[in-house]
């Protein structure tokens, strides 16, 4: 083939997701989904979808959807902006902000699909360290990007930033900051009340983590009208689906079923923290819905392997600085017991 593509996208690496088997046997504990189902009114939002709806295109602005989260995070419905993913919102502010002039910055560890986002606007990245106990680094105000991106609570740490430190950052920043809140749902605070005072803010949120939706794609950010309005034109022109706007809008109306499966995780993730460092796992405490767990003795990724081979899946990530650690989705008691029970074989 004599054909070449952009120089960026020849050169970049892209992101590699976890282990995906469609076998039932298999305990998968490696990308922080909901081991519970969505709620029954997302059943009853989609059976009542028929020809009708799904021969038209779907909302252009997710009309429900954006109603719904307007009640239930007391803001407007133009603050609201619907994606296919919170992977598509990162992809919307970064086509916004970040070009060969404008860098991307951010702290590490952190989500890996960042950079390859910025690489593919062929856009500088600044990677910041995080401080001690995963707090914001002071070099991070220092930089000049038009985004900044903190994820909060982190992945794949599972640490969280009080907002009034986060509120200070905002303050400091030229740019966008993008508060990536897809696992707040298992935290003990968030970031919203920033939104009142911090008109460079944007937060983004998740159906695939607390609403067990991972398999419909919804995502959505919430920010200030001028910062909505232009991640409306760089979106596609029919983003998310009829059944993804219905099954999240559902799902997110009904908050007595999220908050009774979001109790249930924070009781699992308890037991598990307790259980594993029992095995001789070292665990800060977690703030999302997995746990960071450090062992030198046998190695991390030994155990992930054997692991593999009783399929069971957890995360092993061969970077700097993780290569001594996992990352367990806090799964089912079921599934929690069958992995400690594995695991206290191996060790």
């Amino acid at each position: 083939m004599n054909f070449r593509f952009r120089d960026n996208i020849e050169e970049m690496a892209g992101y590699v997701p976890g282990q995906q088997p469609r076998d039932s046997s298999v305990i998968k504990i490696n990308s922080n989904e909901n081991p519970y189902p969505p709620s029954p009114k997302v059943f009853e939002a989609l059976a009542k979808l028929d020809g009708e709806a799904l021969r038209k295109y779907p909302p252009v602005f997710w009309n429900e959807f954006r109603r719904a989260a307007a009640q239930v995070h007391g803001v407007t419905e133009e603050m609201v902006v619907g994606g296919n993913g919170g992977d598509e919102i990162l992809t919307m502010l970064v086509r916004c902000c970040c070009d060969k002039g404008r860098a991307l910055a951010y702290p590490v560890p952190t989500y890996s699909l960042y950079p390859v986002l910025a690489k593919i606007q062929d856009a500088p990245v600044i990677e910041v360290p995080f401080a001690e106990r995963g707090q914001i680094p002071a070099e991070l105000a220092k930089v000049k990007t038009g985004l900044t991106i903190l994820c909060n609570p982190n992945a794949p740490t599972g640490t969280q930033v009080e907002a009034e430190k986060v509120r200070q950052l905002a303050r400091q920043l030229s740019g966008v900051l993008l508060i990536d809140e897809a696992y707040v749902d298992f935290a003990e605070h968030n970031c919203l009340g920033l939104l009142n005072d911090c008109n460079n803010v944007v937060i983004l949120r998740s159906m695939s983590k607390g609403y067990s939706l991972a398999g419909m794609r919804f995502g959505y950010a919430l920010g200030s009208q001028r910062i909505v309005e232009a991640m409306i034109k760089v979106k596609d022109s029919y983003n998310v689906n009829i059944a993804a706007q219905a099954a999240a809008t559902a799902a997110l109306l009904d908050q007595d079923y999220f908050l009774k499966n979001v109790r249930k995780i924070k009781n699992e993730r308890k037991r598990l923290t307790t259980a594993l460092r029992k095995l001789g796992f070292e665990l800060s405490e977690s703030q999302s819905n997995f746990l960071l767990a450090k062992i030198t003795r046998p190695a991390a990724k030994e155990i992930y392997e054997k692991l593999v081979q009783r399929n069971i899946l957890i995360r092993y990530f061969n970077l700097e600085g993780l290569e001594d650690k996992v990352r367990i989705t806090v799964g089912s008691r079921e599934q929690n017991d069958a992995l400690l029970a594995v695991l206290e074989e191996i060790i």
